[in-house]
């Protein structure tokens, strides 16, 4: 069981990173006229589309103790590589994207005049930001929240290659699962697969409820 609650903790840990840089990136380009935010809104997509493992690789180069970065993180005490940090590293950049697109297509549908009135009676950004755009915005930000968390959950290619697959540390399930076909334990690796399997249905399952209307209130 040791690689589910391992499983569990690093995707919860990357989730809420994700919820926090994914709502203050998605304010800072909703309100403020970004230069070049259509290249900052591709770069932010980016991991959502390139091969884990590439990305990976890109933060193995930034945290290795090889590097100026990675030796100086190292010289204050913080490792990154093969440690469970960089399987939250690894899970939140990789799920960042679907919660990242999500909210912001949920900010998006918004109807501007609701946010003008605001405006009108002395309201600050942030204020109508927090109390009127995130409340109206509910279901895109708990739907972008339930796939970040089963894309994090389910994180293979950059993990391995940038916090190793070290028993009871970084061994999440994807890698327990490839770490018994290996070995040939066809049947633990058929349980663990059970479990992410059950797992993940249930998150989608309550993203299908959400978008339907059907989880917290009744459909219209």
């Amino acid at each position: 069981m040791s690689p589910l609650w391992l499983s569990l903790e690093v995707a919860l840990l990357a989730l809420v990173h994700i919820i926090v840089v994914g709502l203050l990136l998605n304010y800072i380009l909703k309100r403020y006229d970004v230069k070049g935010k259509a290249l900052i809104d591709s770069v932010l997509t980016l991991p959502l589309v390139l091969p884990p493992v590439v990305v990976g690789f890109a933060l193995l180069v930034i945290f290795s103790p090889g590097g100026a970065f990675g030796a100086w993180l190292q010289s204050i005490g913080i490792q990154v590589v093969f440690s469970k940090m960089g399987a939250v590293l690894a899970s939140s950049i990789i799920g960042f994207p679907l919660f990242y697109q999500t909210v912001r297509a949920a900010l998006s549908s918004i109807d501007p005049a609701v946010e003008d009135v605001a405006r009108t009676l002395g309201a600050s950004e942030l204020r109508i930001f927090f109390t009127i755009s995130i409340p109206l915005a509910w279901k895109g930000i708990v739907t972008g929240a339930i796939l970040a968390f089963s894309r994090a959950l389910g994180e293979f290619g950059a993990t391995i290659l940038i916090a190793g697959n070290i028993p009871g540390l970084t061994r999440t399930m994807p890698l327990a699962i490839y770490s018994l076909v290996e070995v040939g334990d066809y049947s633990g690796a058929f349980t663990i697969v059970v479990y992410i399997c059950a797992l993940t249905l249930g998150l989608l399952w309550s993203v299908h409820l959400i978008t339907k209307g059907g989880l917290f209130g009744q459909r219209r």
